[in-house]
């Protein structure tokens, strides 16, 4: 088979399981809270290492105290290190955050940057954040962010080979929409909460299964699936 036609059926396999995303959760919103892309790029730099529902506790009082880049540019080290601590490598995102506000205030004119290439000038921001700031706050699909969920779930439908984010989000972007490439990840990552668990996945109600080359066949009877009653976990 050649390359190209390993590709377009690659690319089939992968259109068909963004179908079936679409169906199991056809809502897909960012599930961090924000209001401004200030507050969404600080809660994705919290969001490393550490869940969503603990940004999202921690964030309302960081706001409140810290509403823009010009404040959290000048919040004190301690306070913002205190206030950040139960997200993990607090002092690391502390300092991060204060010098891409920083840099935000003195370079960009006090806005984040609509640009890939000046999003990843800022302290602590690489692809995943940017691809997630520039999708939800500027409607700007650049790439396909890649998380641990997407990486192990992608790894495990056979849509790459590779290991690394990029060359993983590289491979993507040769088989998905660009408008899905944002909500491809999002889904991604429900499906890998809700049903493909990274120590046992349940093969046996997934309806991806079908086109899942490491589905366990002693787990699956592909006749005998339901549509599962999935909706986007609460996390």
């Amino acid at each position: 088979m050649s390359i190209t036609r390993k590709l377009s059926a690659k690319k089939q396999r992968a259109l068909e399981i963004l179908i079936r995303l679409k169906r199991l959760y056809p809502e897909a919103p960012c599930t961090l809270n924000y209001e401004t892309p200030v507050q969404l790029l600080v809660a994705t730099i919290l969001s490393a290492q550490c869940t969503d529902e603990r940004v999202n506790q921690v964030t309302p009082e960081l706001f409140r105290r810290f509403p823009d880049a010009a404040a959290l540019a000048a919040a004190d080290p301690l306070d913002l290190e205190t206030l950040v601590r139960s997200t993990g490598f607090y002092r690391n995102k502390a300092k991060n955050i204060r010098a891409a506000c920083y840099l935000i205030q003195t370079e960009f004119n006090g806005q984040v940057p609509k640009l890939m290439e000046d999003l990843l000038k800022l302290p602590g921001v690489a692809r995943k954040t940017a691809n997630v700031v520039l999708a939800h706050a500027y409607g700007i699909h650049a790439g396909v962010t890649v998380d641990t969920h997407v990486k192990r779930l992608t790894q495990r439908l056979g849509l790459t080979k590779h290991t690394d984010p990029i060359h993983i989000e590289r491979d993507l972007i040769k088989l998905l929409p660009q408008p899905d490439w944002e909500n491809w990840s999002i889904r991604i990552i429900y499906h890998g909460r809700a049903v493909c668990n990274a120590r046992n996945p349940a093969c046996d109600r997934c309806l991806l299964a079908d086109l899942c080359p490491s589905a366990d066949p002693n787990k699956v009877d592909i006749a005998a699936l339901q549509p599962p009653l999935l909706t986007a976990p609460q996390i």
